[in-house]
């Protein structure tokens, strides 16, 4: 084969490459190949980062992983069995003090002057670690379609970086749920543990005098990460006194209260992360004096309609928070989605977003005891200006009263998972804001025993379908649900986790944004017999 043959195939093999397929022209004008459309394959390994639960030493987390089965929640092909199959997740090298504090979140400095602690390693100047290699995972799959769980009581429960390969890469979930009785983070604090990213926005934080608002930075990779955190209240930016990006060495994690980052008051404001160097896991945890904690997930991408699914029906308030990044204005028409169909909620039936500005507002109990899902888009002759939102709910009264978050999420497209639901206590909501749809939802066995069920709804076009979700039969345990999309249009999801305690109506929602479990891989045929010698 000749030079000008070697450079002509590594010229299609670069074409298909970036653009999923090649063609290949004969000298006589003939094709050679014939352009393919690239495969769906599972992917064979993903990262999921949780962050440290929480600061109480009366906190209780409970952590629950699962990669459903293919075909069972995804109908995707296994991953390669040539290749060791393992997914777990294992404490960050360290939780560092950064300009929050200490490690825990409180503010105060530790005793010990934070000296390292068995099974750690110092950070290097670059950022680097290397993990102990005693160091044993909190939590580690054996199978695709069993949920594995485990518990940590106190104050010391690490962030957890965690890494699935082969078969269980495909789909892997994993959330921690945190319980806390008393004390000014009360609550239950829960969230899906998320892969790493580069640009992240949470609308929905407060610098208000009662809040303690907290971003989590987990960097999962070898080498340091460095990261800016911008902060937009309802005038646009604040001023930072951080200007020169957090560092994040190493498979650490870096709690940051926001307060410590600029000396303007602002009581709705949106959390931009992005990193100049490396990836982070981020999350935002929201905690204050009368409203108790839970963590705020990052929004989906900006977009100039949005979907926030899952308002409890029993919501005492709801708050919108929404942002616009882009150099255009947002005239926003606000919708509820409900049982029954889509309405214009009295009161709170539009919103205006200046660029580069936090806007909000007051819903108050919009859903009025029915099941809701708030749906975003531009005004009647606006322009559609992307936008980040996300809702601040609210149940229960005085000090009674609990808080979640709910952002904005993308539609499930091939299938998502929420990975700890309960035998009572576990709300479903799935909203079709355009045509009928239908949807298959899995349950899980337990943690500790069980037999899956599954069951299939019809979600009408414009509506909410709030439902207890099928529970496995003899369960013992937590269990996963996997929502899968049969037939009709877009679904997005939510799933809420209700657990009052002493009167308080402590409860948390995670979103359900589509696994991500499949990969498009290029598929490029070629007849080298074509080319000659």
């Amino acid at each position: 084969m000749n030079r000008t043959t070697l450079s002509l195939l590594a010229a299609v093999t670069s074409l298909a490459a970036v653009t999923g397929f090649a063609a290949l022209t004969a000298p006589d004008g003939g094709t050679a190949t014939r352009a393919e459309a690239p495969a769906r394959l599972p992917v064979e390994r993903s990262s999921l980062l949780c962050p440290a639960p929480a600061t109480s030493d009366i906190a209780e987390t409970v952590y629950t992983s699962i990669t459903p089965r293919s075909g069972a929640g995804g109908g995707s092909s296994a991953a390669s069995s040539s290749t060791t199959s393992t997914a777990e997740l294992r404490p960050s090298v360290t939780t560092l003090r950064g300009e929050a504090g200490d490690a825990d979140g409180t503010g105060e400095e530790k005793k010990d002057g934070g000296e390292k602690k068995d099974g750690e390693d110092e950070a290097g100047q670059d950022g680097s670690t290397k993990k102990s290699p005693s160091e044993k995972p909190v939590v580690a799959l054996a199978q695709p379609g069993k949920p594995v769980g485990a518990k940590v009581s106190g104050s010391a429960a690490p962030a957890l970086v965690g890494t699935a390969t082969g078969a269980l890469a495909s789909g892997w979930t994993a959330q921690q749920t945190t319980t806390v009785s008393a004390g000014s983070g009360r609550g239950v604090l829960g969230v899906s543990c998320t892969a790493p990213d580069t640009d992240l926005w949470f609308p929905g934080a407060s610098l208000a005098k009662d809040r303690q608002d907290y971003v989590h930075l987990t960097n999962p990779d070898d080498t340091g990460a460095l990261v800016d955190v911008e902060l937009y209240g309802k005038d646009g930016a604040l001023k930072s006194s951080l200007s020169d990006g957090i560092q994040v060495p190493a498979g650490a994690s870096v709690p940051v209260l926001l307060s410590t980052l600029t000396t303007d008051p602002a009581e709705d404001v949106t959390v931009h992360v992005t990193t100049r160097t490396g990836r982070v896991g981020a999350v935002v945890r929201g905690a204050g004096d009368e409203t108790g904690s839970d963590w705020l997930p990052a929004s989906a991408d900006p977009s100039g309609t949005l979907v926030l699914p899952g308002v409890p029906a029993d919501a005492t308030s709801v708050r919108l928070v929404a942002f616009a990044p882009g150099d255009d204005d947002a005239e926003l028409k606000v919708r509820l989605a409900s049982a029954t169909g889509t309405i214009n909620p009295a009161g709170a039936e539009s919103l205006r977003v200046k660029s580069g500005m936090t806007a909000s507002l007051d819903m108050k109990d919009v859903t009025r005891g029915e099941a809701g899902s708030i749906l975003l888009g531009p005004a009647e002759g606006a322009p559609a200006a992307p936008v980040v939102a996300a809702l601040q709910v609210t149940r229960g009264k005085g000090d009674k009263q609990e808080i979640a978050y709910i952002p904005a999420t993308a539609p499930v497209t091939e299938r998502a998972t929420a990975a700890d639901n309960r035998a009572e206590g576990s709300v479903l909501s799935l909203t079709a804001p355009g045509g009928t749809a239908r949807v298959k939802v899995t349950a899980s066995a337990g943690t500790e025993g069980g037999t899956q069920a599954v069951k299939t709804y019809t979600v009408k076009g414009g509506t909410t379908l709030a439902v207890s979700p099928p529970v496995p039969a003899g369960l013992k345990g937590s269990y996963a649900l996997i929502v899968e999309p049969q037939s009709g249009g877009p679904v997005h999801a939510a799933r809420a986790l209700l657990l009052p305690e002493d009167g308080i109506e402590m409860f948390t929602v995670q979103t359900l944004p589509d696994d991500r479990g499949l990969v498009e891989v290029p598929a490029a045929r070629q007849d080298l017999s074509v080319l000659g010698d």
